[in-house]
């Protein structure tokens, strides 16, 4: 049972309709909570979470009052994707309040509080007094001079994470008063001229601060855009994303997972290498990532691999591909700087291609081509494009919009995975040894990442070991392994999204078996497909319950394992 925050008491209004329709429901509370924590901007602030605190928790008791048994299945769905929404934004509030508890005694306790309030009182559009904002900025620069001399002279330590979490709690406050600064400055003259010096004084105090701690107390040096450092979440966290995203196994399970499904994969790569003739299936790969275009030929690669998938799932009758969906895809060149975090190609809406620029070096533009040859570039257009991420996200806005709160990568980067498994799987899917290694190297890199990600937010990997996991287990370029690492433990990403691609592939491949065939009472796979796209974001869990038409009640937990099903 999670220990509250505050206690508070519910604003006038913030009751919902006892006989509110499920649906709008979740676009009222989900608009609502965007609005509150954009108003509510300050993560440093009690404020803030008081007050979405209140809004949560009058939420999920509104929702207890609600008549779940009227409801037909889809509304019944739409309340247990809701309830569960609700929980985690709680519990991800409390991690949060309790993760900002540590930042503020080692920065001193006062000054962010301080400047909090001050952002909050231009939010309120509050009478603004230039000279005493302006005493209570110097006083905050004396505040902040005290910190630093205590940082530099070993006084005050803390844990890097911590340590990390205060520089963005920093950063952001930096830029919260750039803006609450440009709000007055000029339109308000007698401001302007009180604050005009010392904001311009703590604005340089607070970024030097800032370089400060991550010298010192993190160990790298400002401008530093390579070394990965990120933030482990611990158990009780991974416990909390597991419930929400209805997955019954444990942290140690799923790492089981994993390894179990990798040395499926190196069989399989061996049988590969065998048939091009090479002993081993690491030199096997070596070969294939010699295979790749020329600079300036990627661009026409991807199209044609593009329309080669589209192609195939409309000749073997799939899915239903609606034609706008296939004739505006768009596609874009990735930047040199994005490719550190991207190093291969990404799609959804469009396909962003990752490749070599005259910008790079030397060893930079042989791990681009090498990590984007031919092979790998074919297996991953399945998945990013149609019948993936594309086509998935087409029917995401046309098709029940509002779930779409409810994303999960068990759902939009499982559904991807899943065709790589069908695709794999299929005699009637073109593949020589080279594809088939290719498409390996991914299903590799799946089953690393559901390892490497546990592990790390465990506490039992650090970045540097995950990168090592990758080149030692899936034969990654080291700047390809280090981007994946850097986007898994520094992107805006949960503790479960890496891991996510291979188990939720996994749960919609031991649904297919359940309920695809000719037999009476089972569907085709157009239809099991078509099902799933047009239900929108949800566990997989749910969505079997929508497939089999299952009794549902408002008390409904996670209990399929799904993984036993397919041992």
């Amino acid at each position: 049972m999670i220990t509250p925050l505050f206690s508070v008491p519910v604003p006038p209004g913030e009751k919902t309709a006892e006989y509110e329709p499920i649906a709008d429901r979740i676009i009222r509370i989900i608009e609502d909570l965007a609005n509150l924590q954009a108003f509510y901007k300050v993560r440093s602030s009690p404020s803030r979470y008081r007050r979405l605190q209140t809004f949560l928790e009058s939420e999920i008791s509104a929702l207890k009052e609600s008549p779940f048994d009227e409801l037909d299945q889809e509304g019944q769905v739409d309340y247990l994707l809701l309830r569960n929404y609700l929980r985690y934004q709680l519990g991800g509030l409390f991690h949060d309040a309790e993760q900002e508890s540590k930042v503020l005694p080692f920065l001193g306790g006062y000054f962010p509080v301080r400047l909090a309030r001050m952002i909050e009182a231009r939010q309120n559009v509050e009478d603004a007094d230039g000279k005493q904002a302006a005493s209570w900025l110097v006083e905050v620069m004396g505040h902040i001079a005290v910190v630093k001399k205590r940082i530099v002279e070993g006084t005050d330590k803390a844990d890097p994470v911590v340590a990390l979490r205060a520089t963005k709690t920093l950063a952001e406050l930096k830029e919260h008063l750039q803006e609450w600064y440009g709000f007055y400055k000029d339109y308000d003259p007698l401001f302007t001229y009180w604050v005009s010096d010392p904001q311009s004084k703590l604005d340089k105090a607070l970024q030097d601060l800032i370089d400060t701690i991550k010298k010192i107390a993190i160990g790298i040096e400002p401008g530093d855009t390579d070394t990965i450092i990120g933030e482990p979440i611990g158990r009780s966290k991974i416990a909390d994303a597991l419930q929400f995203e209805m997955i019954p196994y444990t942290p140690e399970e799923l790492i089981e997972i994993g390894k179990k499904e990798y040395a499926w994969c190196e069989t399989e790569m061996e049988a590969a290498a065998a048939e091009l003739g090479f002993q081993d299936w690491r030199s096997a790969l070596e070969h294939v990532k010699q295979l790749y275009v020329e600079p300036g030929k990627q661009p026409q690669l991807v199209r044609d691999l593009t329309k080669e998938a589209a192609t195939y799932v409309k000749n073997h009758d799939l899915a239903t591909i609606p034609q706008v969906c296939e004739e505006t895809i768009q596609t874009f060149m990735m930047s040199p700087q994005a490719q550190k975090m991207n190093p291969f190609f990404l799609g959804g809406d469009s396909i962003i291609v990752s490749y070599p620029t005259s910008t790079m070096s030397h060893e930079q533009k042989l791990m681009s081509l090498r990590g984007n040859n031919i092979h790998f570039s074919r297996a991953t257009v399945f998945h990013e494009m149609i019948p993936g991420h594309h086509l998935q996200m087409h029917y995401m806005s046309r098709h029940r919009p509002y779930r779409q709160a409810f994303f999960t990568p068990f759902s939009i980067e499982g559904w991807a995975f899943y065709w790589e498994v069908l695709l794999y799987d299929s005699s009637s899917w073109p593949k020589t040894p080279e594809n088939r290694i290719g498409m390996l190297f991914w299903r590799m890199h799946r089953c690393a990442r559901i390892v490497f990600s546990l592990k790390y937010h465990l506490g039992e990997m650090s970045a540097i070991e995950c990168v090592e996991l990758l080149v030692d287990w899936v034969g990654h370029e080291r700047a390809t392994a280090e981007g994946e690492v850097r986007r898994s433990v520094m992107g805006d990403y949960g503790p479960l999204y890496q891991a996510g691609y291979m188990l939720g592939g996994l749960q919609l491949w031991a649904l297919r078996k359940e309920v695809v065939g000719e037999e009476e009472g089972k569907i085709s796979e157009k239809e099991f497909h078509d099902k799933f796209l047009k239900a929108n974001q949800m566990p997989v869990e749910l969505f079997r319950a929508l497939i089999k038409k299952q009794l549902l009640d408002r008390d409904l937990e996670t209990r399929w394992n799904f993984y036993d099903e397919l041992s």
